[in-house]
């Protein structure tokens, strides 16, 4: 008999057969560093590694929960939009892949809005879902960007837009490339009234997304890291036929380059978007 089955044998006179020690969701794998984490120890910090600091993807619960001055969220329910406006089918019809997406995530689709306050202030959240397909964008999202912004001009207070996209939703085709525009005469509706637009870019955000209401906004912040691009790497390295910065379509990257203005760990986001909504509020109301 083995070293091996000698333990085994001795761990099961210890713990009875067919009971389970641990259980599966109690240690997390970073994907930063791929170090065993605690899921109570990242989850109380806020979903980011305490050894390496990576952000991890979150989705709107936690946005809001972590935003949200405690007991002030308010989510808008999800517009109606048409389902399957194409009835497209690959290896499973788009119906299917709506359905496991909503089970697997408990939202409608893949952009949910709240209205709340940030440390007191008004402010309207959109949160971008990459666990539901991707957080592609289609007409649902579309509605659901729309809807905030209406919402924030009903409440007079800023639009805040977390995004997280790998860009226009395929089964839905040239509908999904029509948010695109809507999105910004949406922006402009909200301009129009005096308020301002924020993003913050979370990873991944590229696509379509980033060509439309990722960029548009009045200030753009970004967590740490995160990868932002209209185009895969891969894709411009085979283009140009060259060799791009390690650091290339990285937070840090766009803010070096003037493309963002700020790099802001999660742990300090909601002060620092109070402190945004503040100035912003303040500038407009001067202006006004």
């Amino acid at each position: 008999m083995s070293w091996l089955s000698n333990v085994r044998n001795a761990l099961s006179a210890i713990v009875p057969a067919g009971k389970q020690q641990t259980p599966e969701n109690l240690w997390h794998k970073c994907k930063g560093c791929g170090m065993m984490v605690f899921t109570k120890e990242l989850e109380e910090n806020l979903h980011v590694c305490p050894t390496c600091d990576h952000h991890d993807r979150i989705g709107p619960a936690e946005r809001f929960a972590y935003l949200f001055d405690e007991g002030s969220a308010h989510p808008l329910a999800p517009p109606k939009a048409p389902e399957d406006p194409l009835k497209f089918r690959d290896s499973k019809r788009y119906v299917d892949r709506l359905k496991a997406a909503r089970a697997d995530t408990g939202e409608q689709d893949a952009f949910v809005n709240a209205r709340g306050l940030i440390h007191g202030c008004k402010a309207v959240i959109g949160v971008q879902d990459f666990a539901f397909m991707g957080g592609s964008m289609g007409q649902a999202v579309g509605e659901a960007f729309i809807q905030g912004v209406e919402a924030a001009i009903a409440d007079r207070a800023p639009y805040i837009v977390f995004t997280a996209s790998g860009g226009a939703r395929m089964q839905e085709g040239i509908l999904s490339l029509m948010q695109m525009p809507r999105s910004t005469v949406a922006i402009q509706m909200l301009h129009d009234a005096g308020l301002p637009y924020i993003v913050v870019l979370t990873d991944p955000t590229s696509g379509g997304v980033m060509a439309a209401y990722a960029m548009l906004g009045d200030i753009h912040i970004a967590e740490p890291k995160a990868t932002l691009a209209f185009t895969g790497r891969r894709v411009i390295e085979n283009t140009i036929r060259e060799k791009l910065p390690d650091d290339f379509q990285t937070s840090e990257y766009y803010l070096e380059h003037g493309m963002i203005d700020m790099v802001v760990h999660r742990k300090d986001l909601r002060d620092r978007l109070a402190s945004v909504i503040g100035y912003l509020c303040a500038e407009r109301s001067a202006a006004a």
